[in-house]
């Protein structure tokens, strides 16, 4: 498996994916530019899967990452997170070597994105 997914953040998908209404859903995970320090993390659902995409069906539902992000993504645990704020995705990368305060922005050793301005 390319990514860790804990049950906290397992049950939280499953709930948000009852309000799916296409046959085929897809939790799509990955990075894309942009961020304080360059890459921001994408975690959504998609309803198809490309030539540019490997898809894992280890978990209790299809997750498709983007071939030039598993490099950056792999080893990666997705948790749900409830606080008194309300909950929210945290995501552990141990392939980021720079994360910025607000801990969705980061750099990797192998690919630095294209950092805005915060």
């Amino acid at each position: 498996m390319a990514i860790q997914i804990t049950d906290q953040a397992k049950y939280q998908i499953q709930e948000m994916l009852k309000a799916e209404s296409a046959d085929q859903v897809y939790l799509r995970f990955g990075v894309k530019g942009g961020g304080c320090s360059g890459l921001s993390y994408k975690l959504g659902f998609d309803y198809e899967v490309k030539e540019t995409d490997e898809l894992y069906e280890d978990y209790d539902f299809p997750v498709v990452i983007a071939k030039m992000d598993r490099p950056i993504v792999e080893g990666t645990t997705i948790d749900f997170k409830e606080n008194m704020m309300g909950g929210g995705f945290t995501i552990d990368n141990p392939n980021a070597i720079v994360s910025c305060g607000c801990g969705s922005s980061f750099k990797a050793k192998d690919r630095e994105g294209t950092p805005e301005n915060c």
